[in-house]
């Protein structure tokens, strides 16, 4: 199980890892191999740009939650999230249920202790994913995107309202409303993006290099491409 001081050692290193440019500009990170760590105002220009389709979509073709990271542990992938992220371990019971513990949902600075008050959010929401490249996958490859522990901007536990709000939106129509959540979302979402080699529209691309060259040029993107 991925433990909770993982996921923050790999929160951290976004904010502390030396910025670096290939020895190519004309290198794509993801053929590189390896884990990548780009300037925001960079790593944003290595996302494809193409136009989004939602044709053929449902939910139910991203199966999730599933067994998660280790099956003996009776925990399914949103368990295990929330298990990881805890700033206060929940209490487990049989069936992984889980009570009480803390969290902090980054979105909006909110502190819940409640599990059942937080959704775990997909970074990429599903049906984003899928109008930006996940429409031409196998089904074992969109399950693995649905549970990603790989990485721990894949995956966050958030209140359920801010996540709702989200919805499927991306940069260019939502952002998080806590203003100290901006910088760290954009980083996490091209991240995500360059991870699984997803496109991004010409409006999310636009909106994300606004931010990349004024409040948030000292972001730095931290990903490693997924299997």
């Amino acid at each position: 199980m991925i433990t909770n001081m993982a996921r923050g050692l790999a929160a951290l290193t976004l904010a502390l890892t030396p910025l670096a440019l290939p020895a190519s500009a004309h290198a794509a990170p993801a053929a590189l191999g390896g884990a990548q760590t780009f300037p925001l105002s960079y790593a944003v220009d290595q996302i494809p740009v193409a136009d989004e389709s939602r044709t053929g979509y449902t939910r139910d073709k991203f199966r999730h939650w599933n067994s998660g990271l280790d099956p003996a542990d009776g925990c399914n992938t949103r368990n295990e999230v929330l298990l990881a992220e805890a700033a206060e371990a929940p209490s487990v019971a049989v069936g992984c249920k889980l009570s009480e513990g803390e969290w902090l949902s980054y979105y909006d600075e909110q502190e819940v202790t409640d599990p059942g008050k937080l959704d775990i959010d997909h970074m990429v929401p599903l049906a984003e994913a899928w109008d930006s490249g996940a429409s031409a996958w196998d089904a074992k490859r969109r399950e693995a995107y649905a549970n990603d522990q790989g990485a721990a901007a894949s995956l966050v536990a958030v209140t359920a309202r801010s996540n709702r709000q989200k919805a499927d939106q991306d940069p260019a129509t939502w952002m998080p409303p806590a203003p100290s959540a901006t910088c760290r979302y954009l980083g996490e979402w091209v991240a995500t993006k360059l991870r699984w080699g997803l496109s991004a529209d010409q409006a999310e691309i636009d909106t994300i290099k606004v931010y990349a060259g004024g409040p948030c040029d000292l972001q730095v993107v931290h990903y490693t491409p997924a299997p």
